[in-house]
């Protein structure tokens, strides 16, 4: 006689699970570092323009006009402040700092609400 496994719980409602927030920050985290892979080269090409020649600083200066230049700007400042902060934590976690769940969660908090402000400052600089 074969004995049947237990029935495993399956929930598929995805807009109803809840997530802690170390995990958001983890999955955000990882995210972030796509579009900083993604963002960098795009960076480059704006040092180099920066740098070349004035035309080439006039043809730059005319792109950040652009709003979705500055939209784009905004996000991978973003991007890069909360991939830095979520990198410190994960490193002091690594060592033993902040790995209680409470900690955890108050880092992870501090991580997401000091990404966003980062942001928001660099918003105001650039807008």
């Amino acid at each position: 006689m074969s004995r049947r496994a237990p029935a495993r719980p399956v929930f598929f409602k995805l807009n109803q699970i809840q997530m802690p927030v170390g995990a958001l920050t983890s999955i955000v985290h990882r995210v972030t570092g796509v579009i900083l892979a993604i963002g960098i080269p795009f960076c480059f090409y704006a040092m180099h323009l920066s740098l070349d020649s004035a035309q080439s600083y006039e043809r730059l200066t005319r792109m950040a006009s652009n709003g979705l230049f500055k939209f784009a700007l905004i996000a991978f400042i973003w991007a890069l402040s909360h991939h830095l902060l979520a990198g410190v934590r994960h490193m002091l976690m690594d060592i033993g700092i902040g790995s209680h769940l409470s900690d955890a969660r108050r880092s992870a908090w501090t991580v997401n609400v000091g990404g966003v402000a980062m942001a928001l400052m660099a918003a105001g600089v650039v807008l």
